[in-house]
């Protein structure tokens, strides 16, 4: 696109965001690195989900790890979800966004048995990842009953993405119970039988990377599994499947897609019986509801020219987007360029380097793009870190983590805006209104986090004048 031709094409809301952000001094000198989600979009996504599975009762929950914010759990809890948790700390945080435990869904490989007991008292639904794990919940229910929902975690073994990393259903995974592998598929069947509370399978196949058909062929599995347990059991004793989450996501371009619509065609399509009315569903959507919705900006501190390559230091690297810099082959994020109001930028089109602030020198967030030519001030923005970004930060050189708005343009039924609730600058496209959904983590905070209130405690340690007895050891 031509510079004529960028300065005629129509202002998009993350073009009014970012302006209004840089205006309200959320990104700049003083903060050189923020994130942002589009509350909007994640609600019209969420809308999405609910329309493609219309006519099946099914219980959408949104894996936590995606976006491990209370502020946005309890957004989408308003829109009707429920939550998936991996881990105690990813059940507390669903918690406290207000989750009723029977809308939460307890999955992890690793469990423990308070971990189990605490769910369980609770009446939060829990996915036994293996037949060990279902032994100990036999175990701990022996004396207590629960409300809670009961399922096991099959690998249907159907093979893996082009991310092998993302992909959960390999023949050598280390998530659910094998039932490809010989008389592996009895093993289960016999434990489901021999359970009678167990009234879910559950199956994902994995995110990013991995295709529709290779996520239906895993659902299918569940779904022949389930048939058979109740098949055998003469009655219909497994009544939910779970189908997991992990729809792709688009990296190339603002469409989202593939859509929820067309995933849940193509069940319907290769596991009709699904739809039939006998099963309840439940899902575990994440990083498809929320990536598109979010992006990162940051301050180009400095810019320079090493052998021959043009290269902008920014505040944006591996400390937020730490998979695009690992990985960059596996997790490209497009990069767009603004100047320091926040307007598209509009100048000469350079082949650059965006570089992040960490101090080791693959820390780079693109190479060799074509961007127009950057300088001191500017800001970049890289786009669909909605999902995982704001979840995988890296401590490294103890940056801090930045802080996380969301915003709207919604307007009400008259069409007038809403109450203002916090900055925002009006525009061509009505006002972009901003909330903080985390603060910017402060150096105190960095301090703590790192052992600061205990700094005397290894040279008190080896302090000779307090360890008389060198044979004798103080455990604590």
């Amino acid at each position: 696109m031509d510079e004529r031709a960028q300065r005629e094409a129509p202002e998009t809301s993350l073009d009014r965001a970012v302006r209004a952000a840089a205006a309200a001094g959320l990104v700049g000198p003083e903060h050189p690195v923020a994130g942002f989600l589009d509350a909007d979009a994640v609600l019209e996504a969420v809308g999405d989900l609910h329309e493609a599975f219309d006519g099946v009762a099914t219980l959408h929950t949104f894996a936590v790890k995606a976006a491990p914010l209370v502020p946005v759990l309890r957004l989408l809890g308003s829109a009707g979800m429920g939550w998936e948790a991996a881990s105690p700390g990813e059940l507390a945080l669903a918690l406290a966004a207000g989750a009723a435990a029977d809308r939460v869904v307890l999955d992890s490989p690793a469990k423990t048995r308070a971990e189990l007991a605490y769910a369980l008292k609770l009446g939060a639904g829990v996915n036994a990842d293996n037949l060990d794990e279902l032994e100990r919940i036999k175990e701990l229910l022996a004396d207590h009953e629960t409300s809670s929902a009961l399922g096991i975690r099959l690998n249907p073994q159907v093979g893996t993405g082009v991310i092998e990393a993302m992909s959960t259903a390999g023949a050598s995974s280390k998530f659910g119970t094998p039932i490809g592998d010989p008389g592996d598929r009895e093993r289960a069947v016999d434990a489901v039988l021999d359970f009678p509370q167990l009234s879910r399978v559950h199956v994902h196949v994995g995110s990013q990377g991995c295709s529709l058909e290779l996520m239906a062929t895993g659902v299918r599995a569940a779904y022949e599994f389930a048939e058979e347990v109740n098949n055998r059991a003469g009655h219909q004793q497994v009544r939910a499947i779970d189908i997991g989450g992990g729809l792709p996501v688009n990296f190339q371009d603002d469409q989202r897609r593939p859509a929820f619509r067309e995933y849940a065609d193509l069940l319907r399509t290769r596991v009709p019986g699904l739809f039939s009315g006998r099963y309840e569903l439940v899902t575990e959507f994440g990083r498809s509801l929320v990536a598109k919705a979010g992006f990162i900006a940051a301050q180009v501190e400095y810019t320079k020219e090493a052998g021959g390559r043009r290269i902008a230091l920014t505040h944006a690297g591996a400390q937020v987007a730490t998979r695009t810099v690992l990985m960059p082959q596996a997790w490209p994020l497009r990069v767009s360029a603004y100047d320091a109001a926040g307007a598209p930028h509009q100048g000469e089109p350079v082949v650059q380097d965006v570089a992040g602030p960490c101090c080791f020198a693959g820390d780079l967030v693109a190479r060799e793009r074509v961007l127009p030519r950057l300088s001191a001030g500017d800001l970049v923005v890289l786009h669909d870190t909605g999902g995982y970004y704001y979840s995988s930060h890296w401590a490294y050189n103890s940056l801090a983590r930045p802080a996380i708005y969301a915003f709207t343009t919604r307007t009400d039924a008259n069409g007038a805006q809403d109450r203002h609730h916090g900055p925002g600058t009006q525009g061509g496209g009505g006002q972009v209104r901003f909330a903080v959904v985390r603060a910017e983590q402060s150096i105190q905070e960095i301090l703590a986090e790192s052992g600061a209130c205990q700094r005397d405690a290894l040279t008190g340690l080896l302090d000779g004048d307090r360890v008389k007895d060198q044979g004798t050891h103080n455990v604590l």
